[in-house]
């Protein structure tokens, strides 16, 4: 038992499941239905992003076909769990997240001009909270009993030549989805203490 299980307002079991005995998996077993999937993204949109935005989308890769291809794209040593995974997600922002404004924030549209006035604030604000949402992502799987594998080791421009061909999606993360194989993690690495990450101005 820790402070984070003393002061938590979930029960312990639900604190391990979502932090303190989650893992990265590197095998992966078992089943992700549709109604899990969208379970998934119905938990991952309530979190909170700038102005509402919610510039994340998620892309199920489902058909051997389109495996096949997102594999091809992997670095070397993440493509046979991926191959693998029950489920495989690729998490990406819209390109376009202001230009929907009306549809997350109505009635409220003043802030979008400075984003209309630089398209360099607009990519970065939507990477920044797509990147945010994909915390949530993950906690959504894990609080469904499922392990993930999020993964930065890919040629994303190839995801998006792919899957996104007319640039309206900038991908940067691929999360493998199901239930811990065999030997799906090592021994725990450490993890910072507070002392070592945190201080108090």
């Amino acid at each position: 038992m820790t402070i984070a299980h003393e002061e938590a307002i979930i029960d312990s079991a639900a604190v391990d499941a979502i932090f303190a005995q989650a893992r990265t998996a590197n095998t992966f077993s078992g089943e992700v239905t549709e109604e899990q999937a969208q379970a998934i993204y119905e938990l991952t949109k309530f979190g909170p992003t700038a102005f509402n935005s919610q510039p994340l989308r998620v892309t199920y890769v489902r058909s051997p076909e389109a495996r096949a291809t997102l594999v091809d794209a992997l670095s070397r040593g993440n493509q046979a769990k991926t191959a693998s995974a029950p489920l495989v997600a690729i998490l990406s922002y819209d390109t376009d997240w202001a230009g929907k404004w009306d549809s997350f924030l109505p009635g409220y549209n003043a802030p979008k001009a400075m984003y209309d006035a630089d398209p360099e604030l607009a990519a970065a604000t939507g990477n920044n909270n797509a990147h945010l949402q994909a915390g949530y992502f993950i906690l959504a799987v894990r609080s469904l009993g499922f392990a993930a594998g999020p993964m930065t080791g890919a040629d994303f421009k190839a995801i998006d030549a792919a899957f996104f061909p007319a640039g309206d999606q900038k991908s940067f993360l691929v999360v493998n989805i199901g239930e811990p194989g065999e030997e799906a993690w090592g021994e725990a690495k450490p993890k910072y203490s507070y002392d070592d990450a945190v201080r108090t101005v």
